[in-house]
């Protein structure tokens, strides 16, 4: 095999890096898969499929919406931790699955904040305590009055075991000491169609999951989880204001991709949906489904992240919150 004059092979490296830079900067190069790790119909889902159109307008390549519910959400996000870091694979994740379950269940096998990157965090999303129209009760002191007169207590539904539905039930029972029995599901969708048939009596679920059927009467809010009412629906009570002391739980939907992804991956895609969001349509989109936009850039999304695991952690260990 001939060999290459010294100057063209002390060269050569020098010639490969504008190739490789050129590479990146071609991202994406195929289609984006974007995992889900909750069954269609929840929060994540809805605004996973609001921002794919406009992403692949923008970028040339299909972003395609895969959902890989199961384990709390675990399941998808080691699929996402797990796959090949080339941006070509992302994680929509959410508090439930990027903090609860991973708190609730430590031995997935991998650090989540190490694993995964932060890409940019996306919406806020309101937790709220729904009914069925047939328990009876209008708002959260007559619910609470109910439970403590039924014997065995109530069930409640939430999207999964230790999702931020699941974390606001049981905070509820530190909170008042009622005597309220987990039952869990596979994502939101799942739960919201249980109580819609009176198969479950109450639910904590996110707002966009809830709204559509509470508008149209077929189940009935009884209050919003978050510390102060939602801009978008003010006429929802906070469950904090109707007699729940210190009652707070949020949830959210950020980007994350596999460590070892390209920077350039989240040096395109936040700006990009940054825009996206702030385009008067998606913005009252997501506001009609009840989410607040909430964009935060790569460095911002990983230090609300690690601020997420420092205040649930003392909640999960006093709630003795355990897989299922």
């Amino acid at each position: 095999m001939p060999r290459l004059p010294r100057r063209a092979a002390l060269a050569a490296p020098a010639l490969l890096l504008p190739l490789a830079a050129r590479a990146q900067e071609a991202w994406p190069t195929r289609p984006v898969t974007l995992i889900v790790p909750w069954a269609p119909g929840g929060s994540n889902d809805v605004a996973a499929r609001l921002l794919a159109p406009a992403l692949e307008a923008r970028f040339g390549q299909p972003f395609v919406v895969e959902n890989r519910p199961g384990g709390g959400g675990s399941l998808g996000m080691g699929m996402a931790a797990r796959a090949r870091p080339d941006g070509h694979t992302l994680l929509v994740s959410s508090a439930s699955n990027h903090v609860f379950h991973p708190l609730a269940a430590p031995d997935l096998g991998y650090d989540v904040q190490q694993a995964l990157l932060p890409v940019c965090m996306l919406v806020d999303v309101p937790n709220v305590l729904a009914v069925s129209n047939a328990f009876g009760v209008r708002s959260v002191p007559e619910l609470i009055a109910k439970v403590r007169a039924t014997r065995g207590g109530v069930s409640f539904g939430s999207s999964g075991v230790a999702s931020s539905n699941h974390l606001a039930g049981e905070l509820l029972k530190l909170r008042t000491g009622l005597d309220l029995t987990h039952i869990p599901y596979r994502g939101g969708g799942q739960a919201i169609a249980d109580l819609i048939g009176n198969t479950v009596p109450m639910v904590f679920l996110n707002l966009p999951t809830v709204w559509g059927p509470a508008s149209a009467g077929q189940v009935r809010i009884l209050g919003v989880g978050s510390a102060e009412r939602v801009r978008s629906r003010p006429e929802i009570p906070t469950i904090q204001e109707q007699g729940v002391p210190d009652y707070a739980v949020r949830s959210w939907t950020g980007l994350f991709a596999p460590r070892g992804t390209p920077a350039v991956v989240a040096e395109r895609l936040a700006p990009a949906l940054r825009e996206v969001m702030e385009t008067p349509a998606i913005r009252q989109r997501l506001l009609d489904m009840g989410s607040e936009p909430i964009w935060m850039d790569p460095e911002e999304t990983g230090r609300f992240v690690r601020a997420e695991y420092e205040r649930w952690a003392p909640v999960v260990k006093a709630a003795n919150v355990k897989p299922e």
